[in-house]
């Protein structure tokens, strides 16, 4: 993947870098500490390269799959002028800037992965400005913090054109195409770029704007065939990062979340791009909280370990796995009938999924399971039945959270999608979707025996609506209980190994 060191702070469109603005601005103090440049080794700077090798000469596999993509979307918005840009630099602390990951729907309709691009399709079709080559004449290529020398090479125009199947422009040519455009037919993908956001004003208060969004967000929901290569990628390699961890948890003492965390992200970064959201590893009763994020904790023999993780592959699309797994190898009594019930739950909602199948159907089906249960065992002072009424609703004492949501290019894909097509849509070939009950009985829970009190389980695969039902694109991963401890024990037996 093609990406830039993140490192200047003051981003416009083709903004200098920090050593930069520092140089050609006595008044900033502040913006660098890198030493000047003396003319004379400017001069030298500028003399002596050589014609720089040439990038790829073929269209990327997705360059046909981006094409139809933004054609669909010119369809949504005919005569009008879309502006999608990737996004900039985002602060860590001080001048050190996070890893970039372009917007989705940027990457979505471009696979471009670079920062500061902006994509604008026109009723003539439509151009990417991109940064490009720095001719090796101009001290761009040296000076700049986005410069080559500091960041790598890029490719020119021309290369970026026969990459990605589009037009593409040096980001310089921005500004002065920005400026013409009519705000009356014209839509921002607003919330990437400051700069654009400014000079581009919304005349209705961000109407307009805010259907780009929500277009885009549909128009994702039905994965390509690219896209499906892609996410199996991703669940691939997340599959391996369980297993990694498995190998790599002591069973006969205690060990800690942050080692859970930390060995499935040396795969991600292995196998992929990164994780695709910050990895929950909840050991014990962290478990019951729903997105614990601090990984700080002990993972103890004779408790549960929940990781919710996901391997972001090389084209940004992401996996979403959940699994519970006792430390010591076995469940307990009272784990495992907690288990069976959240994976009873889990089948329950997979087995209604097919096209034509209203969404909220799926979380129903999940929660018919999970209420007779807790009635079952006593802890529902109504029945089940009750509980399940929309107005009731008991049962969710314990499991708070929906059964499942899109995913793709965000785990929790096309958020902007419009509640008619989404929560309340029905279900199409080709989407991709999580299936995740769980039960969480808080330690300071009175409501229930003590027994359950810290007990946490969250069962979760990624599937993909096929014309006659469900593919459950991560069933390498066991789920039966047996399965897991034969699993877990298989997996131990073979020794921790480093990715490759």
């Amino acid at each position: 993947m093609d990406q830039h060191d993140a490192s200047t702070t003051p981003t416009v469109f083709n903004g200098p870098g920090d050593g930069e603005l520092a140089e050609t601005d006595p008044s900033i103090t502040t913006a660098s500490h890198d030493l000047p440049v003396p003319e004379r080794l400017a001069e030298f700077m500028r003399t002596g390269w050589a014609e720089p090798p040439t990038a790829a000469s073929s269209p990327a596999p997705s360059a046909a799959y981006t094409a139809e993509r933004r054609a669909r979307l010119a369809e949504r918005f005919p005569g009008e002028t879309l502006v999608i840009p990737s996004g900039t630099a985002k602060v860590r602390n001080n001048d050190s800037s996070y890893e970039f990951r372009p917007g989705s729907d940027f990457a979505w309709l471009t696979t471009c992965y670079e920062q500061d691009a902006v994509l604008v399709a026109g009723p003539d079709g439509a151009t990417l400005y991109v940064r490009v080559r720095a001719s090796r004449e101009s001290d761009e290529f040296f000076r700049s913090r986005g410069g080559e020398l500091w960041v790598g090479p890029r490719r020119s125009a021309e290369e970026w054109s026969t990459v990605l199947g589009l037009p593409c422009v040096s980001l310089d040519a921005l500004p002065k195409v920005v400026a013409e455009l009519d705000p009356a037919t014209t839509r921002v993908l607003r919330g990437h770029n400051a700069e654009l956001d400014a000079t581009l004003a919304a005349p209705d208060d961000g109407l307009r704007d805010g259907q780009l969004a929500a277009a885009l967000g549909e128009l994702r929901l039905v994965k390509d065939a690219w896209e499906i290569e892609q996410l199996r990628d991703a669940v691939d390699a997340t599959v391996r990062g369980f297993s990694d961890v498995v190998r790599a948890l002591p069973a006969d003492r205690e060990s800690s979340e942050r080692l859970v965390d930390g060995v499935f992200g040396l795969r991600a970064r292995h196998d992929g791009n990164t994780v695709g959201y910050g990895t929950i590893a909840a050991a014990g009763a962290h478990a019951c909280t729903l997105h614990w994020w601090r990984n700080d904790g002990v993972c103890r023999p004779g408790e549960l370990v929940l990781l919710d993780a996901g391997v972001e592959n090389r084209h940004l699309y992401t996996a979403d796995i959940t699994r519970t797994v006792p430390v010591s190898g076995r469940f307990s009594p009272v784990q495992r009938r907690v288990y069976e019930t959240v994976l009873a739950a889990q089948e329950a909602g997979i087995a209604v999924i097919r096209p034509g199948v209203v969404w909220r159907d799926i979380h129903r089906a999940c929660m018919r399971v999970i209420a007779g249960a807790l009635a079952d065992w006593g802890l529902l002072p109504v029945s089940a039945a009750e509980s399940l009424d929309d107005e009731v609703g008991l049962h969710r004492r314990w499991t708070l959270h929906a059964s499942g949501h899109m995913l793709g290019l965000d785990v929790h894909d096309c958020a902007k999608a419009r509640s008619e097509t989404y929560l309340d849509g029905v279900l199409a070939t080709g989407q991709a979707l999580t299936v995740e009950p769980g039960l969480y009985f808080q330690p300071d829970d009175l409501t229930v025996p003590e027994e359950y009190r810290g007990i946490g389980v969250r069962i979760e695969d990624d599937v993909l609506v096929t014309d006659d039902g469900a593919e459950v694109l991560s069933a390498a991963l066991p789920r039966d209980p047996d399965a897991v401890e034969a699993w877990m024990a298989a997996e131990r037996a073979a020794g921790l190994r480093l990715p490759g």
